[in-house]
């Protein structure tokens, strides 16, 4: 399959490591789920937990064990397993409805697909092995933040110690005219096939924030009406607004004369040393309108973090840009990574308080649609020239 990426610098030992080290940290999550938390709401946003932990199974099977060449697998070690967990051809509003397998027989599924996977790191390590095998981490990785993401949705209580508030510095770091150097290179490790290749862009001068705008920054954006006109709205945005009848952040309340924001199962006051998360790109884009700003494009966003006073990783980053592909971008045997979300979604830098380490780059482009309020995203802003 002509893959040559793999994750820099891991042995077979320790993608072993890392593998059972994730599926230590999902095993936890489901630790903490509700007794009538294994199928959950049904939601558009939400995948079913019980189909959740099989897929992240089946992933790893398919492309560590079964891929043989482009487009051709090998069956699987469960009868059946490609109708119930393929994400690609099982549609979202059916995983519900379907037979899955019991919690037990998910774990005896998992653990004989990890054993298989570990007898083939020791036995057969190569790059296009070691590419498959950090594709399926970096997989799991995601689909836990996913999951926090369900538990923070669902006010259920957080299942590991809480992340530390970052200062939020008010100052703005300014940059004269520059190129910037976009998309990654095949010597930089894995990489997703979004980021193929690098070319280099010219930026004109402009400043940006320091750190990403706080709760209570974005409390006096609803405080001034910021939900109730449409002045600084983007048309899609005003449609959003109007139709989703929102008037403040969602997980907002009013209480006491002060708004509060919930964490998990817990309310607390606004922090001017939190940045404020949980918005979508049209509550983002509105609240810079007003600030007399705009949402950052990704190449600023990426010279800006080559300064050392650029604070990131507090939670992902809405840009101005439409998630698009890069000149020349060619899809990789996971076809359905980035493809079919091109020109529909928006993009995201940076990573969120629950953001693996190794997605947490700034090359690493991820993607949500623009109405989306669920994921740990925020915004920063930029000179409005």
């Amino acid at each position: 399959m002509n893959i040559v990426r793999p994750i820099s610098g891991f042995s077979a030992d320790q993608l072993i490591s890392k593998l059972a080290q994730a599926r230590a940290q999902f095993r936890a999550m489901i630790s903490s789920l509700p007794a009538n938390g294994w199928l959950g709401p049904r939601a558009a946003h939400l995948n079913p937990p019980l189909w959740e932990a099989g897929h992240i199974v089946w992933f790893q099977e398919r492309w560590c064990l079964r891929a043989v060449s482009d487009n051709r697998f090998a069956p699987s070690l469960l009868a059946g397993a490609d109708a119930l967990y393929d994400s690609s051809t099982v549609p979202h509003d059916s995983r519900w409805d379907l037979p899955l397998l019991e919690p037990a027989a998910v774990d005896a599924y998992a653990e004989r697909v990890t054993a298989a996977v570990a007898a083939r790191l020791h036995n057969e390590f190569n790059p296009g092995l070691a590419y498959f095998a950090g594709l399926s981490l970096v997989h799991e990785l995601m689909h836990i933040e996913a999951w926090q993401m369900a538990f923070q949705n669902l006010a259920y209580a957080y299942p590991g110690q809480r992340v530390a508030e970052l200062p939020m510095p008010a100052d703005r770091l300014a940059f004269p005219e520059s190129d910037v150097t976009l998309g990654s290179g095949p010597d930089e490790g894995f990489i997703f096939d979004n980021e193929k290749w690098r070319h280099v862009v010219a930026v004109p001068a402009f400043d940006i924030d320091a750190n990403q705008v706080s709760e209570t920054d974005f409390a006096a954006f609803v405080d001034a009406g910021g939900y109730l006109r449409s002045a600084g709205w983007t048309e899609a945005g005003w449609a959003w607004r109007t139709a989703s009848g929102a008037t403040h952040p969602i997980y907002w309340r009013h209480a006491d004369g002060a708004w509060q924001a919930r964490r998990f199962a817990d309310w607390a006051p606004l922090s001017p040393h939190a940045p404020m998360l949980h918005l979508n790109r049209f509550e983002a884009e509105a609240c810079a309108s007003w600030m007399g700003r705009r949402l950052p494009a990704a190449e600023q966003w990426l010279r800006a973090t080559q300064h050392a006073n650029f604070a990131w990783g507090a939670g992902w980053e809405w840009m101005r840009n439409a998630f698009a592909p890069y000149p020349g971008f060619s899809a990789d045997p996971y076809q359905d990574y980035s493809q079919p979300w091109f020109h529909s979604h928006a993009e995201l830098r940076g990573g969120g308080p629950f953001t693996d380490p190794l997605l947490k780059r700034p090359g690493f482009r991820n993607f949500y649609l623009p109405h989306r309020r669920d994921p740990f995203a925020g915004f920063r802003t930029v000179s409005p020239a």
